[in-house]
């Protein structure tokens, strides 16, 4: 609960009605989103923990798992506009609902793989289950954050992913060692049982979420008036320079530019999730079951760094730097891992990475939503999000297929590291923000 705690948002206002709305905004809108992401992100990178046993029982090399792990990415880029223009169409509560129900059915369906095409299938049916609920997310975040508070928003929503993977470490190795009973495979108990909690949430999702401010009965009525003011202030301010339409959003460089740094993030954030397990295996010598519980180790890094690098960037109303050093602590610690001895030096150097990948995120995701408006917002994100996301698909396949010719992992790393090096190139190649404004301009 404490990353939740450190998003509690503050506001200067000259009296308390400020920061007692968006507390409740936090609290009712935050813990909610953070265990929806959860299951997402489990059902997306869980191959990681069952991976390793459903290539031996299966027959499957590095080079298809890696493809396998990837091609999720090519069905959610496909799909990832189309899904966002209808949420901000439909609204959150009813696309949101619809997208984790779905992908619930198919995440469980992937204990049915028998060789590398139904693996394909699969996984490409799971990303396009999946397309439009992050950005969706982050799209709906805009409808109540403040920019000025948003990096911490997001940030605590994110730090998911990395609970995910304290969570899904020990959850994962328990469900590994149901192997044979009912006669089926650790690895397809692990798929069955993590992806069913998302049908339920998903149903779950259509009765708390609220689409709009205007429709927060939970808020009280001079709250709820603050803040529909306050946004529309905010957006008013903007109106004559910020793109609102799709073909505006399109148009402008800005979106290109953070789609190729997000590219490189994802290399980064996808390598690691799906091959963390097999790296620290390969360096420890430990079994499948200890690594997926040793794992949790450099999420739980990750998932606190996330919140405090969130924080200190909405502090100081800094973007660029916040994004581009934690690159570059990625980068180094990519680095590290081909010298790395033994456990505790595997665990030190994914740690140091995992602060970096994750720490970029929260910060990161304020640069858009500074300057996209209406269904600028909806277009932009999405095509920020599934272009960059393809970045999912490049990493964990092109590690595997390195890995599967060199039979090593120095060379997959070295590869991530130079990625996340060039992603801080791009961010600090930004505009410097405009200080008069308060806000991240890019």
């Amino acid at each position: 609960m404490s990353n939740i705690q450190a998003a509690t948002l503050d506001y200067a206002a000259p009296d308390d009605i400020g920061p007692r709305t968006l507390n409740k905004v936090t609290w009712r809108l935050i813990p909610f989103m953070f265990l929806l992401y959860i299951c997402g992100y489990l059902d997306r990178v869980n191959l990681s923990f069952g991976g390793s046993a459903m290539q031996r029982d299966l027959h499957l090399d590095e080079g298809i798992y890696g493809l396998g792990a990837g091609i999720f990415f090519i069905g959610y880029f496909l799909f990832e506009v189309p899904s966002n223009l209808i949420l901000e169409r439909v609204g959150a509560r009813r696309w949101i609902a619809r997208i984790m129900v779905t992908w619930g059915f198919v995440a469980s369906s992937l204990m049915f793989v028998r060789g590398a095409w139904s693996f394909y299938f699969l996984r490409f049916s799971l990303g396009v289950a999946e397309a439009g609920f992050f950005p969706g997310m982050v799209l709906y975040l805009t409808y109540w954050f403040p920019a000025r508070q948003r990096a911490r928003a997001v940030a605590a929503f994110m730090t998911s992913i990395a609970i995910a993977g304290v969570i899904g470490g020990p959850i994962s190795g328990a469900l590994l060692k149901l192997n044979g009973v009912h006669g089926l495979a650790g690895w397809q108990w692990l798929f069955l049982m993590e992806g069913l909690p998302s049908i339920p949430m998903g149903i779950l999702v259509y009765f708390y979420l609220t689409d709009k401010p205007e429709q927060a009965k939970w808020l009280a009525p001079a709250e709820r008036e603050w803040l529909i003011e306050h946004l529309r202030a905010e957006k008013h301010v903007t109106a004559h320079h910020d793109p609102h339409t799709m073909t505006a959003a399109l148009k402008d460089p800005r979106v290109w530019k953070l789609s190729l740094l997000y590219f490189m993030l994802m290399i980064g954030l996808y390598s690691f999730s799906f091959w963390a397990p097999k790296i620290l295996k390969s360096i420890s010598g430990l079994s499948e079951t200890r690594v997926a519980v040793l794992c949790a180790i450099p999420y739980s890094v990750a998932a606190i760094s996330m919140v405090f690098i969130g924080q200190h960037s909405d502090r100081t109303g800094e973007r660029r730097w916040h994004v581009g050093l934690s690159a570059l602590t990625a980068a180094v610690g990519l680095a590290m891992l081909p010298l790395c001895h033994g456990t505790v030096q595997a665990l030190l150097g994914l740690s140091v990475a995992g602060i970096g990948i994750w720490g970029a995120l929260g910060p990161f995701w304020v640069l858009p939503t500074d300057f996209l408006r209406g269904t600028a917002a909806a277009a932009g994100i999405a095509v920020i999000n599934s272009l960059g996301c393809l970045g999912g698909f490049v990493g964990p396949s092109m590690f595997g297929y390195v890995l599967k010719y060199t039979g090593g992992n120095a060379g997959g790393l070295l590869t991530v590291a130079a990625a996340m090096l060039a992603g801080m190139g791009i961010v600090l190649s930004l505009p410097k923000p405009n200080a008069q404004e308060g806000r991240s301009h890019i």
